[in-house]
């Protein structure tokens, strides 16, 4: 029905008599002559529709924006000053021959290219949002990314094996959806959180290299980079060490960004948990920002000062300084905002230093802390953090993870703010890492318990198998994330394929036999049939499409998204379902505000 795509006539088709099929754009009736901009996925080209053949003219006449149309016509050259650079077609235009309605269309609740439309808008008419062509450009680029990916793992051995969207609810850190079974009563399904499990059972049962573009599910809080459902581009290989994974998948990123937007991602540092936590409070350190926390926790038990001294001798906190140079010129204002920005992390303040004159001691230092320290501990703090004058010091003393979260945010908002990018702070740059040798575990105060960092199926540092039983804290796990501007891209470890390291693991967790079979029993009973090394990772594709698109949220790279508050505007889901349903199902639903025939059960 047509001969090419309208975004693509070019100067290369020029003088050839072309079909077309799209939507009208824009319509513009200029003194006789009717000019329609024809839009389809690949762009726009300009339709002239003269008064010298009146049945076409009389359809042109008629056509109003979003009318889907089939043009027929002649490519010839713009006029002179009339060029339109952006377009694929911005020296052409097409002569219509013929114009046929293929369909009309009511009035668009927004104009296409609209820019200022509320998300809500946007969310609940989506499939006329999905024709912008910011939506295009992001959804065709996340295409591109996929069938990259694809080639790169094929052309390496990966094949793809597709798994359960109906399993087992097993703990993963998050909450299930849970789907109940008509057959059997009272029993449910869970949607998968990932495919862990089952690629660790592809392994066990062979298949070498296994890989999966996959949606996963977990029914927990939102935030812009989370959705209900999220797709994953999970992969798992057997006899490769850590080294040899983390090498092979930083090689297939890399080869996405190249050959998707033709981008050299550079140097791909290394770095420990310990150094990311200790240096940026922050296990995803965003390295564009050129700003580094300065340890303070030993110069500070002894001060007199017990917002300092407090936390710096007391179990698991910490006191750190994180120095701005030419921070000096904020406004006390800015500053008591940043100290409101900082509560959100649950910090109860923000204290601070400004470096006057750096000679003076001292007396060149402004702050209405500063007689609450000794004279060596603000030695201390200005030979440490490198303080010059007209700097300025910020200070976190708290729990470590307090420190951590509101001195880590701040650096990053500080960093990404005018003043940062005004002052050197921040580097435009792609600023990959990798993220290594993570905790095994980590202790819920609550409980009074050990837990997984990552899953219990993560494998120990060699020479670690016995901290499991004496020293949980020091246990290090094989265990890697892969990291870009600030944001986590994937992660993954080695996993346990020993039934001696694995129960190790359950005892350190208090996870007994008992619970371990009922849990994870058909995973425990096929690693005992000579299951191999293996490892893998798995990256989120919402996430990496969203960073390369510059997009402020995955719901920008997604077709068809959740809200923060997991519904679908468009299709009005979750929605109420009838009490026939339920009834098969053996459910009753209490304390709901749902529709007289659904609730009478």
């Amino acid at each position: 029905m047509r001969t090419t795509y309208a975004g693509l006539v070019s100067e290369a088709l020029m003088g050839q008599t072309v079909t077309l099929m799209g939507w009208a754009h824009r319509r513009r009736d200029h003194g006789g002559v009717i000019f329609v901009d024809l839009r389809d996925r690949e762009g726009l080209v300009q339709v002239v529709c003269d008064p010298d053949r009146p049945e076409m003219f009389k359809t042109a006449e008629g056509v109003r924006n979003e009318f889907c149309l089939k043009v027929t016509g002649k490519v010839r050259p713009r006029p002179a000053g009339t060029e339109n650079a952006n377009l694929t077609s911005g020296k052409v235009e097409v002569l219509c021959h013929e114009l046929e309605v293929l369909n009309p269309s009511v009035t668009p609740p927004f104009q296409i290219d609209d820019e200022n439309l509320s998300e809500t808008t946007r969310l609940t008419h989506r499939v006329l949002d999905l024709r912008r062509p910011y939506m295009q450009k992001n959804l065709m680029l996340r295409y591109r990314v996929s069938m990259e990916v694809r080639k790169f793992l094929d052309a390496h051995g990966f094949i793809d094996i597709e798994t359960p969207m109906l399993t087992k609810s097993t703990p993963e850190g998050a909450r299930d959806y849970l789907v109940p079974s008509r057959v059997h009563d009272g029993h449910f399904f869970a949607l998968p959180q990932s495919p862990q499990l089952f690629k660790q059972l592809l392994m066990v049962a062979g298949f070498d290299r296994y890989y999966q573009i996959t949606k996963c599910f977990r029914d927990e809080d939102l935030r812009a980079d989370r959705q209900p459902e999220f797709t994953q581009i999970d992969i798992e290989t057997s006899f490769l060490s850590e080294q040899e994974i983390r090498q092979m998948f930083e090689g297939m990123i890399r080869t996405v960004f190249r050959n998707v937007m033709d981008i050299e991602l550079g140097d791909y540092p290394v770095m420990t948990y310990a150094d990311a936590m200790r240096l940026y409070g922050s296990d995803k350190p965003d390295l564009r920002v050129k700003l580094e926390f300065t340890e303070l926790t030993d110069v500070m038990a002894d001060v007199e000062f017990k917002v300092f001294s407090s936390p710096a001798t007391a179990k698991g906190g910490r006191v750190a300084a994180l120095c701005v140079p030419g921070g000096g010129e904020m406004t006390r204002g800015e500053i008591d905002a940043y100290t409101e920005f900082v509560k959100i992390y649950g910090a109860k303040g923000l204290a601070w230093i400004k470096v006057n004159d750096i000679a003076k001691g001292r007396e060149g230092l402004q702050s209405p802390i500063v007689k609450n320290l000794h004279d060596a501990a603000l030695q201390t703090v200005l030979e440490r953090t490198g303080a010059k004058s007209g700097d300025l010091i910020f200070f976190g003393a708290d729990k470590a993870k307090v420190v951590n979260d509101a001195l880590g945010a701040l650096r990053v908002k500080i960093g990404h703010s005018d003043f940062g990018r005004r002052s050197g702070l921040f580097e435009d740059r792609w600023a990959p890492l990798w993220v290594v040798d993570f905790p095994m575990f980590e202790f819920d105060e609550d409980e009074q318990r050990w837990n997984a960092v990552h899953h219990p199926f993560t494998a120990p540092k060699d020479g670690h198998e016995d901290l499991m039983d004496t020293a949980p804290d020091q246990c290090i796990a094989k265990a890697y994330d892969m990291v870009l501007n600030g944001w986590e891209l994937g992660g993954g470890s080695v996993r346990i394929h020993r039934a001696d390291v694995q129960s190790k693991v359950f005892r350190a967790l208090k996870i007994g036999a008992e619970e371990a079979q009922m849990k994870f029993g058909f995973l425990l009973d096929a690693l005992q049939y000579g299951a191999p090394p293996h490892g893998g990772l798995a990256f989120g594709l919402d996430r990496l499409v969203t960073l390369m698109t510059k997009a402020e949220s995955i719901r920008d790279v997604i077709a068809f998204p959740k809200t923060q508050r997991a519904q679908c505007l468009l299709t009005g889901a979750p929605s109420m379902v009838d009490e026939k349903q339920l009834r098969e199902l053996h459910i009753r639903l209490r304390n709901t505000q749902a529709a007289p025939e659904a609730s009478k059960g």
